[in-house]
């Protein structure tokens, strides 16, 4: 092993350095002081936790982004943490346990064993909120118009809103007794939109020509909001449930562009994304000049359930690394430069100034970098006995 292969790190997992740290921080404080003007209490889940508890519930997907390991005072298997709403739904369910609404927020690492197709590397920081304990459509709106604040917070200026619903999907599909191996494979074409293989697959499996003719419409229904009026007709005598589920996408719209009317929207009604976890509407957000969504999220009721207490809910999450890139900019020169000088008349002029929320940075004996080098604007002089801060030529 060479010297530089000593200081590699593995792939997907990557070092955050000044200033983006800084500026990472400055969002992650702006974002949890959002959430907390909403009403979101914040929570900490732990790092790790027994696998038993952090997959339940949770479909294989994230099984496979879990990285395991043993405990070595119980010998029983641990993961660490690859997505913070499973914990947080157990925390609503088994630890809080109250009743009505519940808001809850959080900022945390989380480590995956493989790189996340939608959000990138595998040591994202997660930051997002979940509303438990509400099935109606306006816990799905406030969700909305709080994960696009959340966007523009930092610094997002073109936003483009995909939604869909995944019970239009789930009614259509369980109104046929699939053969083996036929549903996944039409689920891959579906998500793939192939619109052969899917127009093959459906005839040779579908006995209902109505039923046929809808599955094989679905995939092709995607646009902008005219898509929704398109779909009443097109999958006219669907199950009500599918109706139903038309008539939230309609009401979801309504209730964002009211508030953000310069969002521009996206409807996919056979978007698939989270089909094992999600209950009711999808959505991801999305910025120009980044290939994935920078906000995703959903309703999942019921995920609760295996802590003994179904509930419904309703979040986003979003990964901060990857926000804190949408403003890029140089942390502000706004230091005081001090000398190294002892003197305590100095220092307490510097513990003052610290105290007033002041940057203030002390040379060092031999220091070879001046005050531009630490961001500096201001220096301390010492003029007819008294330490002034003084602005820097």
């Amino acid at each position: 092993m060479t010297i530089a292969d000593r200081w590699l790190l593995p792939d997907g997992m990557d070092e955050v350095l000044p200033p983006q740290a800084t500026r990472m921080e400055e969002l992650r404080r702006t974002l949890l002081d959002l959430y907390d003007r909403w009403g979101y209490d914040l929570v900490m889940p732990p790092p790790v936790e027994f696998l038993d508890s952090l997959l339940t519930g949770t479909g294989t997907d994230l099984d496979l982004q879990t990285f395991k390991l043993t405990d070595q005072l119980t010998g029983r298997m641990m993961g660490a943490s690859a997505d913070v709403t499973p914990q947080v739904a157990r925390m609503d369910a088994h630890s809080l346990k109250r009743q009505g609404p519940v808001r809850l927020c959080y900022c945390a690492t989380v480590l995956r064993a493989q790189a996340d197709k939608h959000q990138g590397g595998r040591s994202p920081m997660q930051v997002g909120v979940e509303l438990f304990g509400h099935a109606g459509l306006d816990a799905d709106i406030e969700v909305l118009r709080l994960a696009l604040s959340s966007l523009e917070a930092a610094g997002a200026r073109e936003i483009h809103l995909a939604l869909s619903h995944i019970a239009i999907y789930r009614e259509l599909m369980g109104a046929v007794v699939w053969e083996d191996g036929v549903e996944r494979a039409l689920f891959d074409a579906i998500e793939r939109k192939a619109y052969i293989v899917i127009d093959e697959l459906v005839t040779a499996n579908v006995a209902d020509p109505e039923l046929a003719r809808m599955l094989c419409e679905l995939p092709r229904l995607h646009g902008g909001a005219e898509i929704l009026e398109h779909a009443r007709l097109a999958l006219a005598g669907a199950p009500d449930a599918v109706m139903d589920a038309l008539d939230q996408l309609v009401r979801l719209h309504r209730g964002v562009v009211a508030e953000h009317p310069e969002v521009s929207f996206y409807f996919d009604l056979a978007e698939l994304r989270g089909y094992q976890y999600h209950t009711g509407m999808v959505f991801a957000a999305y910025v120009p000049g980044y290939g994935q969504a920078l906000s995703k999220g959903g309703r999942y009721d019921d995920t609760g359930r295996a802590f003994g207490r179904a509930r419904p809910a309703t979040g986003f999450s979003m990964d901060l690394k990857q926000l804190a890139t949408l403003a890029e900019r140089e942390p502000p020169t706004n230091g005081i430069w001090a000398p190294n000088r002892e003197n305590a008349a100095l220092n307490d002029a510097i513990n003052r100034l610290r105290a007033q929320g002041e940057r203030v940075i002390q040379a060092l004996p031999d220091q070879q970098t001046g005050p531009g080098a630490h961001r500096c604007n201001r220096h301390l002089v010492l003029q007819d006995g008294e330490w002034r801060t003084e602005p820097l030529n």
